[in-house]
């Protein structure tokens, strides 16, 4: 077993017959992220890559802004608990701790996130352009790369792309999470966004969108479906929005200029 799988005894039962078996199930983990002293939020999530994951959350809210600002990030992981530290104090809106909440980062996802966030953000403006054959490729090699997925069917798929290969690639329960966690290492590492393409097997809603466009990232590709909201969302910033990706077939649903045939 990996750090993010475990058994689990079942009763499995068919057409023909009743057994008990020994199956692999995703394992889930409780993260609870502070800022500067200050419990935010207790995330519900797969237990690798937590700084990461603790990181790229607080970048996408907008809370931390350049790995320079970082004091000290300290990972507990009996306790379940990262402790992030700024060298400045942070003015903390008082209403993002009273919206703490526990998540797995699907369902309403993102704790603090409004969708007022999106009127505010400056579109994409990007020149890159990626052929379709190339997106079926690399969405060929995104799914085979998912083992924990293959192994228990319980996980969501994150990458980020450049117009060639995989460059990063995360799993995790959630779908923001996985989301979070390759974006919590291009902040860590010094890992450019602009220009490349993020992958995700999850459904896409606006949230992620408004990660995109805070990271420049200008292609999001599912092999899941977007809400309206999303599209809507992905036509205001400019970011080209794919989904339903699935053997040689894509459906583009908002700023196509940026896939060739």
């Amino acid at each position: 077993m990996s750090e993010e799988t475990t058994e689990a005894r079942i009763v499995q039962i068919t057409e023909n017959q009743r057994q008990e078996k020994d199956d692999v199930v995703a394992r889930e983990f409780a993260l609870t992220i502070v800022l500067n002293g200050q419990e935010l939020v207790t995330m519900l999530c797969s237990p690798t890559q937590l700084k990461y994951l603790a990181l790229g959350f607080l970048a996408s809210e907008g809370l931390i802004r350049n790995k320079e600002d970082i004091k000290k990030v300290l990972l507990n992981e009996r306790r379940g608990a990262v402790r992030v530290e700024t060298k400045g104090e942070l003015a903390i809106d008082g209403e993002m701790i009273f919206k703490r909440a526990i998540t797995s980062g699907c369902g309403k996802g993102t704790a603090f996130y409004s969708v007022a966030d999106t009127l505010y953000q400056v579109p994409v403006e990007s020149k890159i352009e990626i052929s379709a054959q190339t997106l079926f490729s690399l969405m060929k090699e995104f799914h085979h790369n998912s083992e924990v997925f293959k192994l228990t069917g319980g996980v969501h798929s994150a990458a980020l792309c450049d117009k060639e290969d995989i460059l990063i690639f995360s799993e995790d329960i959630g779908r923001h999470n996985a989301v979070d966690k390759i974006l919590g290492q291009c902040f860590w590492e010094g890992i450019p966004t602009e220009d490349r393409i993020v992958l995700t097997s999850g459904r896409i809603s606006s949230e992620i969108l408004s990660k995109m466009a805070k990271r420049g990232i200008p292609i999001v590709v599912s092999r899941s479906a977007p809400t309206d909201l999303a599209i809507r969302t992905a036509e205001s910033l400019g970011i080209t929005l794919i989904g339903f990706v699935r053997g040689k077939r894509m459906n583009i649903y908002a700023n196509d200029r940026r896939i060739t045939s």
